[in-house]
């Protein structure tokens, strides 16, 4: 790295650099080149899948070969595609390769870079079609996304500012600093239209005009990456695969809110290869000038600091998260005033999440209107969200507001795993509801979605099919939220032991009538008094599965049964000779000896031998256990 640059220097730097990177922003169909660059995905997934053991055989082949001073091998964040780590993409071309490992590396050094041929055994297949696909814009689960905050996803090096520079990193607060006023740059986020994407959905620019507007100094501007939703991990690979980003937008901030020399970026202490990334961007800009005094040879001053967080889910509250850094226990605090009043140690306080922050760079380069051009009328520009559950195409996925949520499983997510039929899909969190088949046109953006029972949340999307008990699923997530509740407020604190002790009792056979109007009730009771935001939502899972399946709930309850065949104390463990196909799938998975089969004969099950364990009910195909 250089000295400090200059307006002047960042954009020659940014053309510098770009000419070693153009092979992989130009379309190819190339495949044989005289240098390659093959981009493998360092991001925490693919990385505890053997990344690492990945790049030393590659290492290893290539020297063998002869080849490796024609080969540049890049560590870039996550690539998105989770399901079918480690991945890498080769340039020229922009072919995909999956599931890599030691044995199948010395095939792909010896086909595509020696010989020039395609490594055909580990492209990709997409469920149910013919052909292999050969370039990444090939597959579906990329090809229908639109990239704005992932816009580097799987093209730069991770840890290498240049690289970032080279795709107009940095451009946008070179740009504020020398033509632009404060005011300037917050009107330009009020005509973009962008909401939190914490969750909250609060317009960002009217927050960012709100901190201004007080006078009280020093200000702060602070990233929450405290993402503690199950199921989501957007924001840790944003942080992983484009730390810059993030801090150009915290940066633009702080000009913009004027009086703002301190930023702080709130992280789980659980990513710990976020918290690297970031510490190494951090010093990377500093020593490029970038962060620290006199920005870009202006007068403006603005730097940056690292607060890890010790794992409460509570601290994700604006409030309880400033507690935090101050030292003190994560608890939230009544408001007004809020946090753009008094927020980190009394003081005028600007905070908005991850996400967020990763979008100002381009709101500000290409304008708020040009954001404004996409997604709905309430809802502008993108999402990223987190796609789990039991879906083919598991990963980090970016698409414009109001892609409806039928696309985003079926179209992107290449449907349900096993041939199973959709159920539902739980959004927002252990604070979002659950959407069921009925409704699976709606579309994904703030109003639909609270209108439909969920929220936006932070973006985590859990899947569900027809073998999930909705019961039980109300009762994972609200058994989640009982833990992680910070106890200050009684409707919280004991309104959701309440309702964790109903719905144990109805998935272990001893509910009552009279149970789910109860549930219901103290639900939005919850929901009415809690003090903060967390408890205000926390409630939605049980009032959203209730509104959606109350038939499970009354099976569960006047039955005694589950129809799902998930809840254990309600399952008999009996084989169904109508259904029971013979095939012996439970013999081979009892680990007790209770299945008792002989082929061509029909299963039978020694309950004194019985565990209760569930293998039987999750190998058999045909449903054949009652």
């Amino acid at each position: 790295m250089s000295a400090r640059l200059t307006v002047e220097a960042l954009q020659q730097l940014k053309e510098q650099e770009f000419e070693k990177i153009k092979i992989r922003l130009e379309p190819c169909d190339q495949i044989q080149a005289e240098r390659y660059h093959l981009l493998l995905c360092a991001g925490t997934g693919c990385m505890a899948c053997g990344t690492m053991k990945v790049k030393a055989e590659l290492e290893k082949a290539l020297t063998e070969h002869g080849v490796r001073d024609r080969v540049d091998i890049v560590l870039t964040g996550c690539t998105m595609f989770c399901a079918v780590g480690p991945l890498m993409v080769v340039y020229p071309g922009g072919i995909f390769y999956h599931k890599l490992d030691e044995e199948n590396i010395a095939l792909f050094v010896e086909e595509h870079i020696v010989n020039g041929r395609l490594a055909d055994g580990i492209l990709f297949q997409s469920p149910g079609e013919k052909q292999k696909a050969v370039h990444l814009s090939d597959i579906s689960f990329f090809a229908k996304q639109q990239l704005l905050v992932l816009r580097n996803r799987g093209l730069i090096h991770a840890e290498r500012i240049d690289e970032y520079i080279a795709r107009d990193g940095y451009q946008a607060l070179s740009k504020i600093l020398t033509t632009m006023t404060p005011e300037d740059v917050i009107n330009e986020m009020i005509i973009s239209g962008l909401r939190g994407r914490g969750g909250g959905g609060f317009p960002a620019g009217k927050k960012w005009e709100e901190c201004r507007r007080y006078k009280n100094f020093p200000k702060y501007t602070v990233c929450n990456g405290d993402e503690g939703d199950p199921g989501a991990f957007m924001d840790m690979s944003v942080l992983e695969a484009d730390s810059h980003a993030v801090l150009e937008g915290m940066a633009i901030s702080a000009y913009a809110i004027g009086g703002v020399e301190k930023g702080y970026i709130y992280v789980r202490a659980e990513y710990p290869l976020a918290i690297h990334r970031l510490n190494i961007a951090i010093e990377q800009a500093r020593e490029y000038g970038l962060l620290g005094k006199n920005i870009l040879g202006t007068d403006f001053n603005f730097d940056i600091e690292i607060y890890p967080g010790a794992g409460a889910f509570v601290c994700g509250e604006s409030s309880a998260l400033m507690y935090s850094i101050e030292g003190k226990r994560g608890m939230p605090r009544i408001k007004p005033p809020r946090s753009s009043e008094a927020g980190l140690w009394g003081q005028p306080t600007n905070l908005n999440n991850v996400e967020t922050f990763a979008n100002v760079p381009q709101i500000i380069l290409n304008g708020g209107a040009w954001f404004a051009s996409m997604g709905t009328e309430g809802s502008k520009g993108t999402k990223v969200f987190a796609l789990t559950g039991v879906i083919n195409n598991v990963g980090l996925v970016e698409v414009t507001m109001g892609t409806s949520l039928k696309e985003l499983v079926f179209d992107i997510g290449g449907g349900i795993c096993d041939k199973r039929k959709f159920k539902a899909a739980q959004l927002g969190g252990p604070s979002g509801g659950c959407i069921p088949e009925s409704l699976i046109d709606v579309k994904i953006d703030f109003d639909s979605l609270t209108e439909a029972g969920a929220m936006m949340g932070s973006g985590g999307v859990v899947v569900m099919h027809d073998a999930t008990c909705m019961v039980d699923t109300a009762r994972f997530f609200t058994d989640f939220s009982v833990d992680e509740s910070c106890g200050k407020c009684v409707p919280c604190r004991i309104g959701l032991r309440v309702m964790l002790n109903k719905l144990e009792d109805i998935v272990a056979g001893r509910g009552q009538e009279g149970d789910v109007e109860f549930l219901e009730r103290l639900g939005k009771h919850i929901k009415n008094t809690s003090h903060c935001g967390l408890g205000q939502t926390v409630a939605n899972p049980v009032l959203s599965t209730i509104r959606y399946f109350r038939d499970e709930y009354d099976a569960h309850i006047r039955e005694k049964k589950c129809p799902a065949r998930v809840c254990i104390d309600l399952i008999k463990f009996e084989v169904n000779e109508e259904k029971c196909k013979m095939c012996g799938l439970c013999f081979k998975a009892c680990p007790s000896g209770a299945v008792v089969w002989e082929k061509k004969q029909k299963a039978v099950i020694d309950r004194g031998k019985c565990t209760r364990c569930r293998s039987c009910v999750t190998v058999c195909k045909f449903d054949a256990i009652d």
